[in-house]
């Protein structure tokens, strides 16, 4: 059965990343499945309570780290927001040839993966 993943990432810097990674859940042997939930827009009121409910219909989450993902303030609030869920997540690097940076919220010992598509599919299965 495919997990449902949510994708944090930085929508300023990294969406074309994302995009990519988007673009993966539809390969025939994915092991995930993606509903867009990013915000393309400020959400009025309560952002952060519309993030939490997003969440409860996923099995994991994945945090697409770019070059600035350290100073983008949502990415850290959702890895948050994760983890206050106890949902499982793991950290992405968006790129191979530049210095990805992890979330402010982020744990010393969260190790940044590579991106690679058996990492992936190992990184869904739980293999971290």
């Amino acid at each position: 059965m495919k997990k449902r993943a949510f994708i944090s990432f930085d929508i300023d810097n990294d969406e074309g990343a994302k995009r990519m990674l988007a673009g993966q859940a539809k390969y025939s042997d994915s092991p995930f499945t993606f509903k867009d939930n990013s915000v393309k827009k400020h959400l009025t009121g309560d952002w952060k309570e519309k993030v939490r409910r997003r969440m409860d219909n996923v099995d994991v989450v994945i945090v697409l780290c770019g070059t600035k993902t350290h100073t983008a303030t949502g990415i850290a609030d959702e890895l948050s927001i994760a983890k206050a869920k106890k949902k499982p997540y793991f950290l992405l690097a968006a790129y191979s040839n530049k210095h990805c940076t992890k979330p402010t919220s982020a744990d010393v010992s969260d190790k940044l993966y590579n991106w690679t598509w058996d990492n992936l599919k190992s990184l869904i299965k739980g293999n971290r």
